[in-house]
């Protein structure tokens, strides 16, 4: 999966995230990044799979909106493409919250699916 870069703000490692009693089940929990309480979404959660595992290569992936940051699994490379290239999602994406998607673009090897990041931040849903 990927989201658009100039969505981002920064890319950090999972700091230590302090848990919120009562929090809707995607909210991880908080940190303190630099002085700035930032609240971090599991996005596996977000997009109605399981949740996601803090391993050695997860992290925050800070949006510049709100802030906020989404927990993940890995990052990848920086892919560059046209806004003509993300072609619309398929209508069969499972159990994946579909409104959280924004396209798919064609890699050489692979589909790289493009995250709506103002969607996923819509937590009024």
């Amino acid at each position: 999966m990927g989201i658009d870069v100039l969505k981002v703000r920064e890319i950090n490692r999972a700091l230590d995230i302090c848990w919120i009693p009562h929090a809707p089940a995607y909210v991880r929990g908080i940190v303190n990044l630099r002085g700035q309480i930032i609240t971090i979404l599991d996005l596996g959660i977000r997009m109605n799979q399981i949740p996601r595992e803090i391993t050695e290569g997860s992290h925050n992936v800070v949006l510049k909106k709100d802030p906020v940051g989404l927990l993940v699994d890995d990052i990848g490379d920086v892919v560059q493409c046209k806004g003509d290239e993300v072609e619309r999602p398929p209508a069969n994406v499972g159990d994946m919250e579909i409104t959280m998607i924004e396209g798919v673009v064609k890699l050489p090897d692979e589909l790289m699916v493009v995250l709506a990041a103002d969607r996923i931040l819509d937590l009024g849903r």
